[in-house]
């Protein structure tokens, strides 16, 4: 990767995390209060985010060694994937800051269609888990609230919510057999404004692009455990990014019981849905705080809870968003061939 364009994807990182930094909703004060609210437990969490980030990192490891070896040491790759979140919670629509980040730092190590197919089928994994962890919710909520199912206004909700979700698991589910990256660039091209040059890379790049997709079906298809192992790991990582919330909750005297760890569950599930429809904004922004206040809500709890949880996330981003941009620095001081 060019110095050139390391710098642009430095640039767009710490222009973002200025700006998120300048329009926080509440003052220098109140955040400081609010930090020191949490004490010992906003280190737990960042502690936390940093094995959420080796497993995310392993996920992505699994899939590279499922076509191949991996030339590139876990740390460089623990390095690439926490630069890749940060792209991606600072630029708007996503995936468009990190993947292709990611993509472009592995190619002089495993080639480009190697570093492509990986990249996007760990992107695909890790949205797929969301999806299953979606579904999972929606279970575990009608499980403490079978009340709900007696009234009608309810089924406008999770019937629309269970037929989304189950969509996208077949959407992925598909996606994994045949491959989809060709498709999708066949789709961009009916789009206004990508149209045209959309129609033009994949007319230079169809033979690439199919070979990538064939990438990604052979992985499901010929090396399942791969598959299922990279899914595993996304999994239990939505699920222990709970332990997030079930902290912060402690904050306001929840007990340290099953039952708080349960509404962290639905907590997270609810906001995390509603912020990633809302994905064209950098860092989500706005849509996480409101999710976070209404599924607070829903739990039972004040909207100074939801609003302080979104506040304590949000530092947790910033800070990782912070190590990330270190990461790129660290990236263009290496010698090629290092």
């Amino acid at each position: 990767m060019s110095d050139k364009i390391k710098y642009i994807f430095l640039t767009i990182g710490i222009a973002a995390i200025i700006v998120m930094c300048l329009t926080f909703d509440v003052s220098l004060a109140e955040l400081y209060r609010d930090m020191q609210r949490t004490g010992i437990r906003l280190v737990a969490i960042l502690a936390l985010w940093g094995g959420l980030y080796a497993m995310n990192t392993m996920s992505w490891r699994v899939i590279i060694r499922g076509s191949g070896d991996c030339p590139v040491s876990f740390f460089r790759l623990l390095r690439l994937t926490v630069t890749g979140f940060a792209l991606n919670y600072s630029t708007p629509v996503g995936l468009l800051g990190g993947e292709p980040y990611k993509i472009l730092a592995m190619t002089p190590h495993i080639g480009g269609q190697r570093a492509t197919s990986s990249v996007v089928l760990f992107s695909m994994m890790h949205v797929f888990s969301h999806f299953l962890f979606w579904l999972t919710s929606l279970v575990l909520y009608v499980a403490i609230e079978p009340g709900i199912l007696l009234s009608p206004a309810a089924y406008l909700v999770i019937i629309p919510m269970a037929l989304f979700c189950l969509a996208g698991v077949y959407f992925f589910m598909k996606g994994y057999r045949t491959g989809m990256v060709a498709k999708i660039v066949r789709i961009l091209g009916r789009l206004p404004f990508l149209g045209k040059r959309a129609e033009k890379f994949y007319s230079a790049r169809s033979e690439d692009l199919h070979k990538i997709d064939r990438q990604i079906a052979e992985l499901h298809g010929q090396n399942r455990k791969s598959f299922y192992v990279s899914l595993l790991l996304e999994y239990i990582g939505r699920v222990l990014q709970c332990i997030e919330i079930f902290l912060i909750l402690q904050v306001f005297g929840r007990e340290a019981s099953l039952l708080t760890f349960v509404h962290s569950f639905l907590i997270l599930s609810f906001t995390s849905l509603f912020a990633n429809l809302l994905f064209i904004f950098p860092l989500q922004l706005g849509g996480r705080e409101g999710g976070f206040v209404m599924s607070s809500a829903q739990m039972g709890m004040t909207t100074e809870v939801g609003m302080f949880i979104s506040i304590i996330c949000r530092v947790r981003e910033l800070f990782w968003a912070a190590i990330g941009m270190l990461f790129i620095m660290k990236e263009h001081s290496r010698k090629p061939g290092d």
